[in-house]
């Protein structure tokens, strides 16, 4: 048996590993889109490493376009198995792939008038919406932990990661020649103790993993905190400045997560009476989608949900779904809340609103979330005195401010706490990726110190035997 690693690897984006079996099946473990640099990533997205038609399986971590975001691509290019997942990763995709095709072609349009202007040919998008919709038929979901066969001598479990809804570790069972080999991609991994939804469970052990490493050199916040920044943060921008608040958000998990926290706020008495805008049309279909899989949260919030109203709905909470209301927000200019996507800035609606607001010192931008290197929202972070949106120059006047304890990636103890159930001694080999080199490195020390004996850092197309 033989893995190939294909992307996520010293970065934390394009997730793809491909498993090819003894007997020549070809098993692919998330195919994700590189993100974060616009069209600059078109070529490394269309540089797969493989054939479409050649695999025989897809199996997903999660929704996150990251992770998922090339299946169109390859079903449009010739691939026709099946694509395994949870439940609730599938009617995530339903929404956000056909949202992801449509970014791709409005994207190509303008990125085509940079490439007349100097006498290139016009490019085509990776894939369409309609692509995307396309590719929904060969997805087959399944619930968590059960153990099903999906090719001969190949048996694969999902288990509970609680990084965003849906979010699993894949476990695979090889039996080749009477003998079995246990491999454990972990995906990304979620925090404990979170509001929304269940803690990362335990998983069979392993002979090999893959493992994120996105926050292996960071100790969050704890989550208990976030609620109280959150609050001092609001009553800052929005009352003492009378100001705008501007959250970037992913719409899948950390919006629901914000918008968990401003209703105990409200409930609690803490948040002031100003308007809480929900500014993207995916983020208000995927909040659709929470309500349906109550299977993923804590038994607490389903206490909420059975006896209480909606946790994502309250009294001066709005969900902005049309391009008209948001333009309204742009001229809005009494003090507000706007959670729009995406998390970091480098598409999505938020861009607008950053557009419009950034050189206003009364505002506030609130970053929840990592920004991977060269994004918009990382120059943001590290505070950079001007930035580019949409080729204008915009001063970043506006306060920034940060709550990491939102993040929806575990940092390296609750990482350590995740692997914890594995004894260190049986696993063969454990591969760190979906992580920067720095964070690797330091992770990979802790995990060494921590009785981890064979831990390393692949790089791309690395091929390993197992």
């Amino acid at each position: 048996m033989k893995i190939i690693f294909l992307g996520a690897i010293e970065e934390v984006t394009g997730s793809k590993f491909l498993i090819i079996s003894n007997k020549g099946k070809k098993i692919l473990l998330d195919c994700g889109m590189y993100q974060g640099k616009g069209l600059e990533t078109d070529a490394q997205n269309r540089d797969l490493g493989f054939e479409p038609s050649e695999i025989d399986i897809v199996l997903l971590s999660h929704a996150h376009i990251d992770h998922s975001g090339l299946l169109p691509y390859i079903c449009k290019n010739g691939f026709s198995g099946k694509i395994y997942c949870t439940h609730a990763t599938r009617d995530l995709c339903s929404i956000m792939l056909p949202d992801s095709g449509r970014i791709q072609e409005s994207d190509t349009v303008d990125f085509n008038k940079k490439r007349e202007r100097i006498g290139l040919p016009p490019a085509e998008p990776l894939y369409t919406a309609r692509d995307a919709f396309a590719s929904l038929r060969y997805f087959v979901s399944l619930p968590l932990n059960l153990e099903i066969t999906i090719e001969e001598g190949v048996k694969v479990v999902f288990t509970e990661t609680g990084h965003i809804l849906g979010g699993s570790a894949i476990n695979l069972i090889f039996d080749e020649n009477g003998t079995q080999k246990r491999l454990c991609y972990t995906g990304d991994i979620g925090r404990y103790n979170k509001h929304l939804l269940t803690d990362p469970a335990p998983f069979p052990q392993a002979d090999y993993i893959i493992t994120e490493s996105t926050y292996g050199d960071r100790k969050h916040e704890p989550v208990d905190s976030a609620e109280e920044k959150l609050a001092l943060i609001v009553q800052q921008t929005c009352i003492k400045k009378l100001g705008k608040l501007l959250i970037p958000s992913f719409a899948i998990g950390r919006c629901q997560e914000i918008i968990y926290s401003l209703n105990s706020l409200k409930k609690a008495g803490r948040l002031p009476d100003v308007p809480i805008f929900v500014d993207s049309p995916l983020a208000v279909s995927a909040t659709d989608i929470f309500r349906l899989h109550t299977e993923c949260f804590k038994d607490d919030i389903l206490d909420i949900i059975r006896t209480q109203k909606d946790p994502f709905g309250f009294d001066n909470l709005y969900y902005v779904r049309t391009k008209e209301d948001s333009k309204k927000l742009n001229t809005y200019n009494r003090p507000c809340i706007i959670i729009s996507a995406s998390g970091m800035m480098e598409a999505g609606r938020i861009k607008h609103h950053l557009a419009n607001n950034i050189e206003d010192r009364k505002n506030t931008v609130l970053v929840i979330g990592y920004c991977s290197p060269s994004t918009l929202g990382r120059r943001i972070v590290e505070r950079d005195k001007y930035v580019s949106i949409y080729g204008n120059k915009y001063a970043v006047n506006a306060q920034i401010e940060e709550i990491d304890a939102l993040s929806g990636h575990g940092d390296y103890e609750e990482m350590y706490q995740y692997l914890s159930c594995q004894n260190p001694l049986k696993i063969k080999q454990l591969y760190l990726v979906h992580g920067e080199l720095p964070a690797q490195q330091t992770y990979k020390n802790y995990l060494e110190n921590k009785g981890f004996k064979n831990v390393s850092i692949p790089v791309k197309k690395q091929a390993e035997e197992m």
